[in-house]
């Protein structure tokens, strides 16, 4: 029997492939573009789309914030709020989630601010769940420095049990709109919540009215142990990046177990792993193209300027042509590291760049033609046991080209396989959705 999956794509809102011929030049931001892009995912049935986010200008590569702002990495980045808006006006059928740090934003606010987009979307909109790991973020925002990953991590907690009381603080039969007695809402059925924790304290109730999924689909992505157990314990879907088919089963069976530990059925969270096929007319064609890019000076620097932002380590101060002096750690993120730093392999800097297509997003090697690329994906899915993928470039900077070979060469591929869905069923949520198959 074909093991259909779920499909997802990651991107920013930043420059797209500015200096390439497919790009958009890097402007204008009123968000067109990007919105063109949503377009063409919901045409090619993704289950959602994810815009990533970050709040501080990065300064880690070199001590200096010219490799960002020199090649538009990371920075500039517009808020994903209103490109979500401008996404869920423009389409119909796929789910759009946002980033929305539990550093930046009030729990109240988080909960206001998702309960008006799932309504304003028809049930579409999805929470992506980020600590921020970033201490230049942290200074954005009062702090000298973030706290450690588990503090932060047992804040999140707490944060998502206020939001989720929010969202029931109102019942889901509370609007009665009662012209002849003149009752919009029934006052018995909209409460506060009195929450007072460790960290937060909130009276609500919110707002706003029950949205369509009354609570909005919860994303996010928790590669380190701290993080699965929270990714288990709270997300529809998970972002996870893994070495390999081994790594990619290993991690699932993971959160599977996490799940089933806090109660949840594992089949309600979807595991998702971070891939960047490589097209082309031929296999051939497609390893050229790889080679081209992975080789390219500026590609190397620039994933390293992007791992340096998410990580606050200097990988500008080693040697390209010599292994890492030693295991590094950081408090900011992780399973992005580790994904790079192959640690006891001895390969070295560039070695290892190259290696890993970026060493940021990619799960598995895909690389070829569509049908080779659809084809190796359903023996994937087939030996994880599932759910699907996040497709992305490796720095997650888009252009047209990259968007016509997966909607219009990847994705048929895939639905001639019955890998993929072909269609949206009428009606549905993101979060049912995201429990189809």
């Amino acid at each position: 029997m074909t093991r259909k999956f779920h499909l997802a794509c990651i991107f920013n809102f930043t420059p797209d492939a500015w200096q390439g011929p497919f790009g958009n030049g890097g402007s204008p931001w009123d968000g067109r573009f990007h919105t063109e892009v949503a377009r063409a995912l919901e045409r090619a049935c993704f289950d959602y789309l994810i815009i990533e986010d970050k709040l501080m200008v990065p300064e880690s590569y070199g001590g200096s914030s010219e490799r960002a702002l020199r090649q538009g990495m990371v920075v500039p980045k517009h808020d994903p709020v209103p490109l979500a808006a401008a996404m869920g006006v423009a389409t119909s059928h796929i789910g759009i989630v946002a980033t929305l740090s539990t550093l930046a934003y009030p729990p109240f606010m988080t909960a206001r601010l998702a309960s008006t987009m799932d309504s304003m979307l028809g049930g579409r909109f999805g929470w992506n769940i980020v600590t921020s790991a970033e201490d230049l973020a942290a200074r954005n925002f009062g702090l000298e420095k973030l706290p450690t990953r588990d503090a932060r991590y047992a804040m999140a907690d707490e944060y998502v049990d206020v939001v989720r009381q929010l969202f029931a603080s109102w019942d889901a039969d509370a609007v009665v709109l009662d012209r002849e007695k003149g009752i919009y809402a029934d006052h018995t059925k909209v409460r506060p919540i009195d929450f007072r924790g460790e960290y937060f304290s909130v009276r609500g109730p919110l707002n706003t009215v029950p949205s369509p999924q009354h609570r909005p689909a919860f994303v996010q992505a928790g590669a380190s142990p701290r993080g699965r157990v929270f990714a288990a314990r709270n997300a529809d879907s998970v972002i996870a990046i893994a070495n390999g088919v081994s790594g990619m089963k290993q991690f699932r069976d993971d959160v599977r177990k996490h799940a089933e530990a806090a109660g949840r059925d594992p089949d309600d969270v979807k595991v998702l792993f971070c891939v960047t096929p490589t097209l082309g007319d031929t296999e051939q064609d497609a390893r050229d193209k790889y080679r081209r890019m992975i080789s390219s000076p500026e590609f190397i620097h620039d994933v390293l300027a992007e791992t340096s932002a998410l990580t606050e380590i200097d990988f500008a101060r080693f040697d390209l042509d010599e292994p890492l002096p030693h295991r590094l750690e950081t408090n900011g993120e992780q399973g992005s590291l580790d994904q790079l730093q192959q640690w006891g392999s001895g390969k070295t800097l560039r070695e290892l760049v190259m290696d890993a297509a970026g060493g940021l997003v990619s799960s598995v090697e895909l690389i070829g033609t569509p049908d080779q690329v659809a084809e190796r994906m359903g023996e994937v899915m087939e030996e994880v046991g599932g759910d699907g993928f996040m497709l992305t470039t490796p720095v997650l900077r888009l252009d047209r080209r990259w968007v016509d070979e997966i909607t219009d060469g990847l994705v048929p591929a895939l639905q001639r396989r019955g890998l993929t869905r072909t269609h949206y069923t009428p009606g549905r949520t993101l979060r049912q959705n995201l429990t189809e198959f």
